[in-house]
């Protein structure tokens, strides 16, 4: 790819016309270039697009938050692009507090700024941003960031103000003032706006499933391509390929790195690595989550049995962990509060490690709040949480709105219980040792009750055996 170091600036004349970075690098451009470049190009289309579907959602946000917060200017940034290696950047993401405040998703433009001006009633609402410069300025063509030239098209004012429903300005036009609230340096801003993505709206709700459906899709292309991740030394990666492919091809990314951890590495709660063999006779634990192009992810585990089949041993402990899971199902209901989730899920836990003789007490000593826990070596993570535009959603919510808040119709969280059994445990008995189990599944609270946005996805042993046999029957 051509790099930044390849730009160039006007600095007077053709003969000082250089790279904007580096002078070992340096481009000189002749006169005939710079007096041509910015002519000859077609008129560009003055027509303004209808509002996206999730801009009235987006307005009533805006209008809690305006009610929040009345007589103080706010300042919500989408963020800057971030540097990976010397000339090159991270794809760009918007900040999640932006990206639900304004309907601007996968599209959004680094450095702009959503800004509330106090008013007598409230607040107007603007989005500053840097609009596409006319092609007879020189960042058309030698701005490697933001010039046309390089990245593609770039929205003007006008069209993202009907885009979005939004009032619209330069970035150059936007000036901080002394007492301006900024989310992230905030800390209230940063709470309240984080607390409104607790209950989901019906826009929200959609793209959840939709997520869903995407990951749906890319554990059947991963199911399919097992036995090519098997053939290759470093078959976890082929694993997180296959799902990077579904994930851009249908989605924007994932929502979050893909773990893809074969044999003992399913035992590392974030695996991310992804470099070690998928080996016949093991169980791969494939944590990942499509992104929709609106942000919002699903996430979504299963564990699989590479050979097809469960062992007895496997099969034991992969339907504990459904048990686990459908427990704390059971449990998330309107009303209960959100760690009575964990909690179903661990009387589970704590129950069958105890039977199983792996607990130096019994199981109700190891559910003391106070004095147990023996059974959290086994499972050392929680088992839900919310899930939306980010995948660890609402993280800065107050803990009596999150953890120790009521479940209410409308949220969407995780239901993720686990076993690990780490290779070098020797608590456990050895056929145990290096078999990691998770299942995780997306839950919609209802006024009916909990919905399992994920239950298209095979979960149960049974369910997971007949699916790969399935899919690699039709595949061959």
């Amino acid at each position: 790819m051509t790099s930044e170091h390849d730009t160039i600036e006007q600095q007077g004349d053709a003969a000082t016309a250089t790279t904007s970075t580096s002078a070992n690098r340096r481009q000189p451009f002749p006169q005939g270039f710079l007096d041509t470049i910015s002519t000859g190009w077609a008129e560009r289309p003055e027509t303004l697009p209808a509002p996206r579907a999730q801009a009235p959602y987006a307005a009533k946000r805006r209008d809690a938050l305006s009610a929040a917060f009345p007589g103080k200017r706010l300042v919500i940034p989408a963020g800057s692009l971030k540097q990976r290696s010397n000339d090159t950047d991270y794809p760009f993401r918007a900040h999640s507090a932006f990206a639900h405040l304004t309907g601007w998703a996968a599209d959004a433009e680094p450095d702009s700024l959503l800004v509330f001006e106090p008013t007598t009633d409230g607040h107007d609402v603007t989005l500053y941003f840097r609009e596409r410069a006319d092609r007879t300025t020189s960042e058309f063509y030698s701005d490697a960031t933001i010039g046309e030239f390089w990245i593609g098209p770039r929205p003007a004012l006008a069209g993202v103000a009907a885009d979005l429903g939004l009032a619209t300005a330069h970035l150059d036009d936007f000036a901080a003032g002394e007492h301006d609230l900024v989310v992230d340096e905030d800390a209230e801003l940063t709470q309240v706006v984080s607390e409104l993505r607790l209950i989901k709206d019906e826009y929200e709700i959609a793209e959840m499933r939709r997520a869903v459906e995407i990951t749906a899709n890319g554990f059947d292309d991963i199911v399919r391509d097992l036995p090519r991740a098997v053939a290759h030394p470093r078959g976890e990666r082929i694993v997180e390929g296959v799902f990077h492919q579904r994930a851009r091809s249908d989605g924007n990314w994932e929502g979050y790195d893909t773990i893809a951890a074969s044999g003992p590495h399913a035992c590392y709660l974030h695996w991310t690595r992804n470099d070690g063999a998928v080996l016949p006779g093991d169980l791969i634990l494939i944590d990942a989550g499509a992104e929709a192009d609106s942000l919002y992810t699903a996430d979504i585990t299963r564990t699989l049995p590479v050979s097809g089949t469960f062992s007895d041993v496997q099969r034991r402990i992969y339907d504990t962990v459904v048990e686990a899971a459908d427990a704390a199902f059971g449990a998330a209901k309107i009303g209960v509060p959100f760690r009575e989730v964990h909690a179903a899920a661990m009387d589970v836990i704590a129950r069958r490690t105890a039977e199983w003789g792996l607990l130096p007490v019994t199981a109700e000593e190891a559910l003391d709040a106070d004095k147990g826990g023996q059974h959290r070596r086994y499972m050392v993570h929680g088992t839900s949480h919310h899930l939306g535009i980010d995948v660890h959603d609402c993280a800065q919510a107050r803990r009596e709105m999150y953890y120790d808040g009521l479940i209410q119709e409308g949220m969407v969280f995780t239901i993720e219980p686990g076993l690990y059994f780490q290779i070098d445990d020797v608590t456990v008995p050895e056929e145990y040792r290096g078999i990691g189990v998770r299942i995780e599944d997306d839950i919609l609270i209802t006024a009916d009750g909990p919905v399992n946005l994920s239950a298209g996805i095979p979960r149960t042993s049974a369910e997971i055996e007949a699916w790969i046999a399935t899919v690699q029957g039709a595949a061959s």
